[in-house]
């Protein structure tokens, strides 16, 4: 086994080496289409970038190997404003999340995204940053989707925060998103992202490798059909309907004596 690895690390560095070089490509290359988007407002321009950020990502994946495709329990109405709920397990579901979801929307995500050079400078125009350790920041943020909901503009939330780092199927998850769920009657759409883990390990970025990318639907929850619900009891619903899914399934990150046998 140690042979095994020792012999195919040099080719998993090469192959890491060749697709960081075609994204640092890509992300230099999207500059003029941001300054171009600019004029536009971070609403209209943003959608228009979301575009773009879609056609290259999908080029991206193409070009290093990795096959996306989504799998629909319920397909969301394309003439709807959606809570979108992923799971969170890799660096790589920041491209995946791109690619999977197909209406106009906009991810909540790190703030210390925005010290990346150049990339930090794209980031910012259509990500709502917040930094957690921040109550007011949080405060801030949750305006900020709040806004945009507002303009007609889905938002995707990675409720966990950060990535589940533990053998369980998801990590304990903020109340951010069904909150808004509650106060604005959006539809929560739970999405899982079962190979991003398998594709680039959260530990260290030398570890992407080529193969599939599935992305999975569910039911959507719909806060009218729990009048009675606040977010606590919202967020519960979801996350045992995600975790008992990523069961089921098998995610390879989830210890197996959380599988039961038949």
């Amino acid at each position: 086994m140690h042979k095994a690895r020792f012999l195919i690390a040099p080719f998993q560095l090469l192959y890491c080496l060749y697709a960081y070089s075609l994204a640092v490509i890509i992300i230099i290359s999207l500059i003029p289409c941001l300054i171009l988007c600019l004029p536009l407002g971070k609403f209209r321009g943003g959608n228009i970038m979301f575009e773009i950020y879609r056609v290259l990502g999908n080029v991206f994946f193409l070009l290093i190997g990795i096959r996306h495709v989504n799998h629909y329990e319920s397909k969301p109405a394309a003439n709807e404003q959606y809570i979108f709920i992923p799971n969170h397990i890799s660096y790589l579901d920041a491209i995946v999340v791109i690619l999977t979801i197909k209406h106009h929307f906009r991810a909540i995500g790190k703030y210390e995204l925005l010290k990346v050079p150049i990339f930090g400078f794209l980031y910012k125009f259509c990500v709502i940053t917040v930094n957690r350790s921040s109550p007011e920041d949080r405060a801030r943020s949750l305006n900020d989707l709040r806004k945009t909901l507002a303009r007609g503009i889905s938002i995707a939330v990675f409720p966990e925060g950060t990535f589940n780092m533990a053998d369980g199927p998801m990590a304990e998850m903020y109340d951010g998103a069904f909150k808004l769920a509650v106060e604005t009657g959006k539809k929560l759409q739970p999405i899982l992202f079962l190979d991003t883990y398998d594709r680039m390990h959260y530990r260290h970025f030398l570890t992407l490798t080529p193969g599939k990318s599935r992305a999975v639907y569910l039911e959507p929850i719909d806060p009218a059909d729990y009048p009675q619900a606040d977010a606590k009891a919202l967020k519960s619903i979801l996350e045992q309907q995600m975790s008992d899914k990523l069961i089921a399934l098998k995610a390879t990150w989830i210890n197996p004596t959380y599988f039961t046998t038949t």
